[in-house]
This record gives structure tokens, sequence and C-alpha cells, in this order.
């Protein structure tokens, strides 16, 4: 039964993508995996807690730090969450956007959050730098489709800001974004390892009022429903 779900959440997720294929990034070149890597939906139909192998483009990292750093990662098929990479301090500084690594691990997940972890990672020379653009995910927002885009940059349109919280009540942590659209409210987050209080967004995340209407950039992560890393946060378009 889990295999079959597995299965059937694959192809959700590929479905998903192609519902949203106009709204999306213009067609990219794709390379083939290498012998042995598997292709994203293969990754996807993975059991939990099976071992996996993918190779995939660096979008951002959170802070490195006990020789272990935590990637978002992400190829032309979908997204990778790579939590706490084995990795030295000289590699970490090579893992620039754009980069494309070789990833073994486990696939794991917690709290609604699917993700490779207590793996290792080569890098991967020649071929393209990938960068992925946000795909505009404001019509998925409160829908079961949401999920198939779990750890891609994405962009929210339209959003009114309702509450701000910093994690231990001041500024130097997490913060707490609560963002409404059509009637429902919906968790983000300012993950200070990601992007850290020294940060443009952290500020302007900070300065935002309830009542605020903007579109929000992020990595769409998942902690008990969509938990979205901000990344970037503007006005909203008149």
């Amino acid at each position: 039964m889990k295999k079959i779900f597995a299965m059937l959440l694959a192809l959700t997720m590929l479905l998903g993508c192609a519902a949203l294929a106009e709204d999306a990034a213009p067609a990219v070149e794709i390379e083939a995996k290498s012998e042995g890597v598997m292709t994203y939906a293969e990754y996807a139909a993975a059991e939990l807690d099976a071992e996996v192998v993918v190779e995939c483009y660096v979008q951002a990292t959170q802070s490195w730090w006990d020789n272990k750093i935590t990637v978002y990662a992400a190829d032309q098929e979908g997204a990778y969450f790579l939590y706490e990479l084995a990795c030295s301090e000289e590699d970490a500084a090579k893992l620039v956007p754009g980069a494309k690594i070789k990833v073994t691990g486990f696939k794991g997940e917690w709290s609604g959050e699917v993700e490779i972890m207590d793996a290792t990672f080569e890098f991967v020379e020649g071929g393209i730098n990938y960068v992925a653009e946000p795909v505009d995910l404001t019509a998925v927002l409160g829908t079961d489709e949401l999920i198939s885009y779990q750890n891609q940059l994405a962009v929210f349109k339209g959003m009114t800001v309702e509450a701000i919280e910093y994690k231990n009540g001041e500024p130097g942590d997490d913060i707490y974004v609560t963002l409404g659209l059509n009637g429902a409210s919906y968790s983000f987050c300012v993950e200070r390892y990601l992007t850290a209080p020294d940060t443009e967004v952290y500020a302007a995340v900070g300065e935002l009022k309830a009542g605020d209407v903007v579109d929000v950039t992020g990595f769409l992560y998942w902690y008990e429903g969509p938990n979205t890393h901000i990344t970037a946060v503007v006005a909203a378009a008149e």
C-alpha cells in the first residue's frame, strides 16, 4: 500500500507540473542523468527510508556548521531538500547557486517535509549550471495540488499580511509570517539560517505591517502544511 501511495504521489507531482506549464518558466535544457542516478519521478516514487541517488543543482544553502550543510536543490523536473549534508567548510564555499552535485542518501520525512538525509555528495564537473525561476503557485495555494511542488522556488502574489511574529519575541531568530488570500490564512517563515538577520529580506519582512499586500517568493518547505521559506518580498503590483 505504501509503495502504491508513493507512485500515486509521483504521478500527481508530474500532472501538477503539467497543469501549470503555461505559468512556469521557459523551457530549459534538461541534462541526461548519469548511470545509476534516479530521475525526479523515480525519486518521488521511492519509498521512505530507501537509499536514493540524485543529481541536482544547488539553489541556496543554509549556514554551514559542524561539517554539515543544508541545501535547497532542484533539477528541471522537481526540487529536493538536502538536510545536513556531510560537507567540509571548503566544499561549502563551492556550493553556489547553479553548481551541480551528485547526492547519495536516504529519503526521509519530517512533519510532512520530504527530504534527503544522512547524505554525502560530490561535485559533477561540466554540463550546465541551472538556477530555477520561481513558478507562480498562487492559483493552487490551499489545494491538494500544492504539495506536488514541494521544495520548488515559488511565488505567491497578492498576499495580505495578517501577522508578523519573531521567534523568541525579538529580532535575531526566525520570523513567522501569516499571510491571507481569499479568506484563508497561510504560514510562511523567514529562516534565519537561510536569510540571516543582516540580509535585505529579513529587514524587509520585519518592516511589514498588517494589511500590506505583497508578492512573496520562497522555497515551498513543508511543516504540518505549507511553510514557505521566504527569499524575497515586494509590494504587490496594483
